[in-house]
């Protein structure tokens, strides 16, 4: 669908992406972009995953910042494959708010919403697939890198290579 924009359209779509999300309501041609850009920025992560080994990918400047920080407040979540509970409920709301919120000015785009996989063994599918914050994903996903767990993607990436 981007490649139908012309350059005067695509700036436009551009800037239109930097305005606040209170000039728009609930547009359906912004939220397309937006679901767009989501769409885009996980197929390039998922990429990433299944080319270059995990445990040696850095997403952000402040990595050992955001990694320390989400370990220490979310010790015991389960990542390998996510409750969407754990970060959609009231309480869970009430949880990461201030831990994505240290984040603000550290992390561009911090509260951007993005595409996150419920289970990393997977890709990024409707029923695999839940909507989060730039700062959630980065912190999920950083974890799952230095902890293993987005080893099998990497893993199942090299399979056919070796066939």
């Amino acid at each position: 669908m981007a490649a139908a924009l012309g350059p005067g359209e695509a700036a436009a779509a551009a800037h239109a992406l930097t305005l606040p999300a209170e000039a728009y309501g609930n547009d359906p041609n912004v939220e397309l972009m937006w679901a767009m850009r989501a769409y885009q920025h996980a197929e390039v992560y998922f990429n990433l995953i299944s080319s270059v080994d995990p445990k040696f990918l850095k997403l952000t400047k402040a990595d050992e910042q955001i990694y320390g920080d989400f370990r220490k407040t979310f010790g015991d979540l389960k990542i390998d494959v996510l409750d969407p509970e754990e970060l959609k409920s009231e309480p869970a709301k009430e949880k990461w708010r201030p831990f994505c919120l240290r984040f603000e000015g550290v992390v561009e785009d911090f509260n951007y919403g993005t595409l996150l996989r419920l289970d990393c063994s997977k890709g990024y599918t409707e029923e695999n697939t839940i909507f989060a914050t730039r700062i959630q994903f980065f912190a999920i996903e950083i974890a799952r890198n230095r902890e293993g767990c987005n080893n099998a993607v990497y893993n199942s990436a090299k399979e056919p290579a070796r066939a």
